[in-house]
């Protein structure tokens, strides 16, 4: 179209107030088809027999999937163990993400959301209940057919049921199984599936493209808006804006922050959205929006008297007195963007009767509650379809454009696909906060610490959506990896302090742990050389009193083949984590092939995440880790001027590349403990790992990331 309508949505509800207004209680039932993967199977017609399991007359079980997939393969984790309960083979089992419901709540987090590594520690014995529940309403369903006793029928495997002489299939069975009343206590048995690396389930449908993410959606009459936002952060439009007409374009519409541009493809969108010539209302002071100024503002805040304590154990001064062997260090980490591989997306429908919602989110039920206030709906009239996402990271948590995109369909009045250019979605993330970490430590005459502080300065991301959530003045987030480590360390003070910066800070994978374990991992290889103690041996003492951490520590030492000779120019550097339940350790092989490269050549990881119910998949993340961690180690950094981010795209923010690859082997140590988070333990340990190495290969600490600063991706670099 040669013109376009200028349109600005209405709304009472400001869109800070929106955000704030998400929480776990505001959850409320909403169905919908969910969109991947399809739930389509031979047997036709699908029976449900819970809201968590339907069955086709083939016997093909579909399991609703309560948590998002993001590439982590939880879709078919869950699945996974349902399905053991259920005694069901494998191709027989297919999974879906569950629609937007109370139903499906996380046990652990009282909320459908995907953070924290907690989708298997918080699913786990709620997916053996309902695959258990399920179970004996067929077993009882098959008792009920030949007129026996329940404890007469049992299942014989692969999705039947029988009682020595006669056998009916869970196809059979499904529609009379439907109309019993779950058990409330049915007995767990585990069946065969769990702790079996079995395919994953979302697998076929990534390869033949049927797969469904975020930008793929396609609903009638959809039109497509790409997004301009202000460069400066924290700037608006200016008071009275009216979004302009855009030459190709069929409509604009004025957010705050940011006009959308509407078009009949996502191409003529975003080359409207470039079109626009906006004279922003900027903010007054860009201060603590410019790294200069940030950094020189936290090492002010670092010689704060008597901060918020998040940890205390015995006098830290005291202790530190009469130590012998003393290191003060300070370790800096930057701001880091999330760089996932698909750009935010949301696809929504509003009319005046309902609000249809397709996302690729990990937080489907806090969507239903900002719909609802956006729109003035009753949230059963709102309906959140999960789709997969090429990446979450923590980013797809927040809500901004799936805000973005409910205003713009309310404003357009018709379905629209709201698309973030990539240069939109470097500059307006929410941030992993940058760190500040000042270790003091002591030790004794035989080299055991006694005395240990550590002063933390980093944004506060709970303090930036609600200051109540932080408790005397502590980010819990910002702590993690900080405090209650396993360590033996005698005497102990963990403080924080909060930076009031104003860049967008939000949960990146493995939050604070990726913070604090580069300082921590390195003030412990920095003590250990000041007594000259191998650096596995120095951690085999502190952790005497932790036999998990210990089993684990040694687990990695053995896979590295620690102590072996190396090639020439070769070294090893150990790290080790607790967080998300899980214990983990890493060693890393480099070398030094120039002054402006490291070459990680092996990673060898060993982790006890309790029990690992499908060994594959946890092999894949603790990999996938390792990639995003070695990446950010060596090259991950956002600066800021004026408020704007410096980095536009892929070009400046360097990745691993696939010939980087280091060699990864994959321990895993089943202690049979409480299960632990596995897509987040493996990122902490490496970045310290490395830098514990390349001391080791050098003489030089590195106490500030990343290795190699303003690195692009320029491939003559």
């Amino acid at each position: 179209m040669a013109g376009a309508a200028a349109v600005r949505p209405k709304s009472g509800v400001d869109r800070r107030q929106a955000m704030l207004g998400v929480s776990a209680s505001a959850l409320t039932l909403s169905f919908a088809l969910p969109l991947t993967p399809s739930p389509a199977t031979a047997g036709g017609t699908l029976q449900p027999i819970t809201a968590w399991i339907a069955i086709d007359a083939n016997g093909v079980a579909v399991i609703q999937v309560g948590s998002q997939d993001m590439g982590q393969g939880i879709l078919s984790g869950l699945a996974q163990v349902a399905a053991s309960e259920l005694m069901i083979d494998w191709s027989k089992v297919r999974a879906q993400h569950a629609p937007a419901s109370q139903t499906y709540v996380n046990p652990l987090t009282h909320a459908q959301f995907t953070v924290g590594s907690t989708s298997m520690r918080g699913f786990y014995k709620a997916m053996r209940t309902v695959g258990a529940q399920v179970r004996e309403m067929l077993q009882q369903a098959a008792a009920n057919a030949w007129g026996t006793s329940f404890d007469a029928v049992a299942p014989a495997g692969n999705g039947v049921m029988t009682d020595g002489s006669r056998s009916l299939t869970y196809g059979q069975l499904s529609a009379s199984a439907a109309m019993l009343t779950p058990p409330k206590s049915p007995r767990l048995l585990k069946g065969s599936l769990i702790g079996k690396s079995v395919p994953r389930l979302d697998i076929p449908a990534k390869l033949n493209g049927s797969a469904v993410f975020g930008i793929d959606v396609r609903v009638p009459g959809m039109l497509y808006a790409s997004i301009v936002q202000c460069p400066v952060l924290g700037g608006k439009l200016p008071d009275g804006y009216v979004a302009p007409n855009v030459s190709g374009c069929v409509a604009s519409v004025a957010l705050d922050n940011a006009v959308a541009v509407v078009a009949t493809n996502t191409w003529a969108a975003m080359q409207g959205a470039r079109s626009l010539n906006i004279a922003w209302s900027l903010p007054s002071d860009t201060s603590q929006k410019d790294s200069a100024d940030i950094y020189e503002r936290a090492q002010i805040l670092m010689g704060s008297k008597a901060p918020p304590v998040a940890e205390q154990v015995g006098s830290f001064a005291d202790a530190m007195s009469t130590a012998k062997g003393k290191i003060d260090a300070t370790y800096s980490l930057p701001y880091l963007a999330h760089a996932y591989m698909e750009p935010l997306a949301c696809t929504v429908s509003v009319t005046s009767k309902r609000c249809d919602i397709w996302a690729p989110t990990q937080a489907p039920g806090s969507i239903v509650a900002v719909a609802a206030q956006l729109t003035g709906l009753d949230p059963s009239k709102i309906s959140v379809n999960t789709a997969f996402m090429g990446g979450g990271l923590g980013r797809k948590f927040e809500l901004d454009y799936v805000i973005q995109a409910i205003r713009t369909s309310m404003a357009i009045k018709k379905p629209v696909k709201l698309t973030w250019s990539r240069e939109e979605d470097f500059g307006h993330d929410q941030y992993r906060p940058m760190s500040l970490s000042r270790i003091r430590a002591g030790m004794d005459a035989d080299g055991n610490i006694v005395a240990w502080s550590n002063r933390i300065v980093s944004p506060s991301i709970l303090y930036q959506r609600a200051p109540s959530a932080l408790v005397n003045g502590i980010d819990n987030q910002a702590v993690d990896g900080a405090i209650g480590l396993d360590y033996a360390l005698g005497a102990r003070l963990v403080e924080y302090v909060r930076h009031p910066a104003g860049i967008p800070v939000g949960f990146w994978r493995s939050v604070g742990h990726s913070l604090n374990c580069f300082a921590v991992e390195s003030a412990i290889d920095e003590l250990a050389k000041r007594v000259h103690a191998d650096p596995v041996a120095f951690r085999r003492r502190l952790l005497s009193k932790s036999p998990r951490g210990l089993a684990v520590l040694n687990a990695a030492a053995a896979l590295a083949n620690w102590g072996s000779a190396l090639p020439k120019g070769h070294a090893r550097g150990i790290a080790y984590s607790v967080g998300f339940g899980s214990y983990t350790a890493q060693v890393a092989e480099i070398s030094e092939p120039d002054a402006k490269t490291i070459r990680v050549h092996k990673v060898a990881c060993a982790i006890d995440c309790g029990t690992a119910i499908n060994p594959d998949s946890v092999r894949a993340q603790i990999e996938g880790g390792i990639v995003q961690g070695l990446s950010a180690a060596l090259w991950g950094e956002v600066n800021f001027a004026g408020g704007v981010a410096q980095l536009n795209n892929f070009h400046n923010y360097r990745l691993l590349r696939i010939n980087e690859m280091p060699v990864v082997s994959v321990s895993i140590v089943n202690s049979g403990a409480a299960l632990g988070g596995v897509g987040e333990p493996g990122v902490p340990p490496i970045a310290p790992a490395v830098a514990n190495a390349y001391a080791a290969l050098t003489g030089k600490r590195v106490r500030r990331l990343p290795f190699f600063p303003g690195t692009t991706m320029d491939p003559d670099d």
